[in-house]
């Protein structure tokens, strides 16, 4: 299931015991439209396995600002609490699929 992520909830999901990738997003970007169904497919697909979600940029300054996101959609892997791998710009399934099996 792809997990909502805010300001809010940021430090407590990449604090989790699961790897955690983030999409940084918003409603009017087109690229980030377009990848949004890999997203949603590769939240179902390693669901138990890694969180997966979106923030909205446009409503999160906080963590949009702490990792320098200037472009989207910009993807952050996250383990153990640390940003493992990045992505910026729309990208095929398969290449967010590898970049997620890397951290598992």
């Amino acid at each position: 299931m792809e997990l909502t992520i805010t300001d809010a909830n940021f430090q407590e999901l990449i604090k989790g015991d699961k790897p955690l990738v983030v999409d940084f997003w918003a409603e009017w970007c087109a690229p980030c439209k377009m990848i949004t169904p890999f997203v949603e497919e590769l939240a179902h697909k390693y669901e138990g396995k890694v969180a997966i979600g979106k923030l909205n940029v446009d409503d999160n300054d906080e963590v949009v600002g702490r990792f320098g996101v200037r472009n989207i959609p910009t993807i952050l892997f996250f383990k153990n609490g640390k940003l493992m791998d990045k992505h910026v710009g729309a990208a095929p399934k398969s290449a967010l699929e590898n970049k997620i099996k890397a951290l598992l």
